[in-house]
């Protein structure tokens, strides 16, 4: 029985989609696959249900209807995940820039006693690929302020590859989850170590993109960085058990 399920949110992915899918399924250790999709219109969902035929009972899709926003796919791809049989849970774009390569190497690091992995772009230098270097820049010191605001020692807090062992999502309470872009990986992360998980990061180097268009925008910097703050300040009214 697979053990690993592999969530890759869509909008507009054609490019990518069947790519990805095969390259994940092709790797030494099973992964299955959720694809949530936001009602792509170049056909995204249509192609990934026809690649069902071919990785039938290991890859699978949702589909929402509308741009929805990143969290709530993966969130939505969360409540899919712990319905099911599954011990790691995974978050991964669909574009290449994370190596899926490494997909085997964040379970192992859960298979080794952490409680999330975090592919991480930052502990060991800069490890970033074809950004432009206001992005990196960015990037990094945005990292640093949500160290310096919340005190935690995650050195790339907005990282969007990671892997959950299973009693991280049971434990950690989804519904109260509500921001949907780079504020959503940060609140993840952030959410966890308040529980008291083993939160590790694994070096690994970042590609952007060479097909398909970014989904990045200024209204999801702002969320960040206002969200941040609002995040630390209820975190002191909270009781996390």
């Amino acid at each position: 029985m697979v053990d690993s399920l592999v969530i890759i949110p869509t909008y507009n992915e054609k490019e990518n989609i069947e790519k990805i899918i095969r390259k994940v399924c092709s790797l030494s250790i099973p992964f299955d696959i959720l694809v949530v999709d936001d009602g792509s219109p170049d056909g995204t969902g249509n192609l990934v249900k026809t690649l069902q035929q071919e990785f039938a009972g290991r890859l699978f899709i949702e589909e929402r209807q509308g741009k929805l926003g990143l969290g709530t796919a993966y969130l939505h791809g969360f409540q899919w995940a712990l319905q099911r049989h599954y011990a790691y849970i995974y978050e991964m774009d669909a574009d290449f820039s994370h190596n899926p390569d490494d997909l085997i190497r964040l379970r192992q690091a859960c298979l080794s006693g952490a409680d999330m992995a975090v592919g991480s772009r930052y502990i060991k230098g800069v490890n970033v690929v074809n950004w432009p270097m206001s992005r990196v820049l960015m990037s990094y010191f945005a990292s640093a302020y949500v160290r310096l605001i919340m005190r935690i020692d995650i050195q790339d807090a907005t990282a969007g590859f990671v892997c959950f062992s299973r009693h991280v999502l049971e434990k950690i309470p989804l519904d109260k989850i509500r921001f949907i872009g780079y504020a959503f990986q940060i609140e993840m992360k952030f959410t966890a170590i308040q529980y008291g998980f083993k939160v590790v990061e694994i070096p690994i180097i970042f590609t952007d993109r060479t097909e398909g268009v970014s989904k990045m925008s200024t209204r999801i910097f702002r969320e960040a960085f206002f969200g941040v703050i609002q995040l630390k300040i209820e975190s002191w009214f909270k009781k996390y058990k």
